[in-house]
């Protein structure tokens, strides 16, 4: 029957460790190097699984940004044809009261051509009324001529109402040919008025305000089945956001647990370390804390020395280095770290096989001096090589960078993938240990090398 088992502190597993007296024979050393390689290997699978979910979390979260843009713009456009349809609907309204106002003037035009017919007929009366007048006047005038001069006096009477008589027949003659050319038009334009599909006409004011409002019915329909398409594809986007949220929120809880596993395998790694069994990782631990001993004695000779303050050397008024990206900053002590640190790091890189880097990183994670060929002039708009090669003066605020930073045990491993930019990954295991100066941590060495 198996027993639960039940986790204890890390100090209390290296105590219990310590304590007992460790085998020398072969079996026993085989044993422990055998589950420092396995540990390893687990480490080594827990910074993969870490990093392909760090990788999909960012994927999730650059599709939950796009996401959350494309249902902000289908907002937008639900809007904008929402906003079409209320105007096409009063576009529907304003082409009614025109057809009611052109009915109107319809009657309007229909009162007229009754009235000019009126008017015309009223001329015609007059010009008959002249005509009999011209008649008695001349008839007058003849008989006022035979009375001889008695009759002088009538005949030139009879002679000024004949010609009045002929110019208000010249008049209304005029009168009646305007008003039937007027009544012409009028009539015309009652015709274009009052004409209906039925009889064929393409022309005329309510044959233009038929298509118009046909236009702007289509219109209305086609807003209308827009509206209801937005909305649905609003809806899946929404769906989407909401899918695209839980799979965030478990890759997240995914990360966390991934990186409870690797925390694990590298605790198992410090206490088989620890308990003097020599492994794989023995050399590197040996050389970082040597390393560490070694920068933490030259800045303590630049305190002795005046070359700098120990406020100079705490400095954490990291200034940024204006263009540069990735961006880089300046510290008061960075004049001491590239003079000293390099003759101490550099040799650190051939002591031992596969060594990627050795360097001193400051409490926050700020690498002021890195190794030489890490220490390149930023290309401008070249972020991939920069982010490989110009890794000096940058703070690697990562978990395994503060880590090693902040770390006061003795020592300590990590196995972590590290970003050389462009996509581009590399598995490190990293060893790093205190840097104390003046009873002071100052920071931590970290020493990766490759698997």
């Amino acid at each position: 029957m198996l027993l639960p088992f039940r986790s204890r502190p890390q100090a209390e597993v290296v105590a219990s460790v310590q304590r007992e007296p460790v085998d020398d024979r072969p079996d026993a050393l085989s044993l422990a190097r055998q589950l420092q390689q396995d540990t390893s290997g687990l480490g080594l699978e827990a910074a993969q699984l870490r990093g392909t979910l760090e990788d999909s979390a960012a994927v999730a979260e650059r599709q939950a940004g796009a996401l959350s843009q494309l249902v902000g713009q289908l907002d937008r456009i639900s809007e904008a044809q929402s906003a079409i349809r209320s105007r096409t609907d009063d576009s529907l309204q304003a082409v009614g009261q025109a057809r009611a106002a052109v009915d109107q003037v319809g009657h309007e035009v229909s009162a007229l051509v009754a009235s000019l017919k009126e008017v015309a007929e009223a001329a015609r009366e007059i010009t008959q009324i002249a005509l009999q007048t011209r008649l008695v006047a001349f008839n007058a005038s003849v008989e006022a001529k035979r009375a001889g001069e008695a009759g002088r006096g009538f005949s030139v009477v009879a002679d000024a109402v004949r010609d009045l008589s002929t110019q208000v027949e010249t008049t209304s003659k005029a009168i009646m040919s305007t008003v039937s050319a007027l009544d012409g038009r009028v009539q015309a334009l009652e015709r274009d008025i009052r004409r209906t599909p039925e009889e064929g006409h393409t022309q005329g004011f309510q044959a233009a305000l038929r298509h118009v409002e046909e236009g702007v019915a289509r219109i209305s329909e086609s807003a209308a089945q827009s509206i209801e398409v937005s909305g649905e594809l609003q809806h899946q986007g929404q769906r989407m956001a909401q899918e695209v949220q839980a799979s965030r929120q478990a890759l997240s809880q995914a990360v966390r647990r991934s990186e409870t596993v690797l925390g694990v395998s590298e605790r198992l790694m410090e206490v088989i370390a620890s308990c003097g069994v020599q492994t794989a990782d023995t050399p590197y631990i040996e050389m970082a804390q040597r390393v560490a001993g070694q920068l933490a004695q030259t800045l303590e000779d630049a305190l002795a020395s005046g070359q700098l303050s120990e406020a100079q050397l705490f400095d954490d008024d990291y200034r940024p280095v204006q263009g540069s990206n990735p961006l880089q900053h300046l510290t008061r002590f960075n004049p001491v770290t590239d003079a000293r640190f390099p003759a101490i790091q550099e040799p650190a890189l051939d002591a031992l096989p596969n060594v990627v880097f050795c360097i001193g990183a400051d409490r926050n994670g700020y690498i002021p001096t890195h190794n030489r060929k890490y220490c390149q002039t930023q290309r401008a708009g070249d972020v991939v090589w920069n982010t490989a090669n110009a890794r000096w003066r940058r703070i690697f605020n990562d978990r395994t960078g503060l880590a090693s930073a902040r770390n006061t045990r003795p020592f300590l491993l990590q196995t972590y993938r590290r970003d050389m930019g462009g996509g581009q990954f590399v598995m490190l295991k990293e060893a790093s240990a205190p840097i104390v100066v003046r009873g002071r941590h100052w920071g931590g060495l970290r020493l990766a090398y490759r698997f």
